[in-house]
């Protein structure tokens, strides 16, 4: 299965914006001063669609597709649709809940079949989780020490869209969340431009 490898600090700083959530990723961004280049109305459609590509640790191919999914429906405009769809996201549920610390350490927690929803094993990152589905550690997985500390560690999302029970290691995705819930800066419209070029 591909994954993205690369460098995530330096993605950070070229987009601008901290799209892999670590304390320090942002930490040598520099300030230019002087003469600064002005990007095209192309290149920041690009640059929002790079960020959203990067917040949910996704490739060209799938963008694609969840965006011509997102301008069928009728649920809203095209681009809120692809950001509450992409948000419903299993590796991105499995971070957002806190047991990883990364989107990509939630994908790798979901391939090794470490979390269950609804007391069943989806190893498929991309399933999307539906309004009242538990996510669960695997009982096995509650003697890895780094998935217990770090789920019980305070430093988490609260996000009203997600009812977290540290206790017992579940958390329930309880509702779709709105726009304005997602804790991600980015501009959608932009990125509705870029594919309706």
């Amino acid at each position: 299965m591909a994954t993205r490898r690369g460098p995530r600090f330096k993605e950070c700083r070229r987009l601008g914006v901290n799209v892999c959530g670590h304390s320090k990723a942002m930490n040598r961004t520099v300030r230019r001063t002087g003469r600064t280049s002005k990007k095209s109305e192309y290149g920041l459609q690009l640059n929002e669609k790079q960020k959203v590509k990067a917040y949910y640790g996704i490739f060209e191919r799938q963008m694609e597709n969840y965006f011509a999914k997102a301008t069928r429906s009728r649920k809203g405009t095209p681009g809120e649709v692809l950001l509450i769809t992409l948000e419903r996201r299993l590796d991105n549920m499995v971070y957002r809940a806190g047991f990883a610390n990364s989107i990509r350490g939630a994908r790798q927690m979901v391939n090794h079949r470490h979390i269950l929803v609804n007391d069943k094993v989806v190893n498929i990152p991309s399933y999307l989780l539906k309004p009242g589905d538990k996510l669960t550690l695997s009982e096995g997985s509650r003697n890895v020490p780094i998935y217990v500390d770090h789920f019980t560690s305070d430093s988490h999302f609260v996000l009203p869209y997600i009812e977290v029970d540290r206790e017992n290691f579940s958390a329930v995705f309880t509702r779709l969340p709105e726009r304005d819930e997602l804790p991600i800066e980015v501009n959608e419209q932009l990125v509705v431009e870029y594919y309706s070029r």
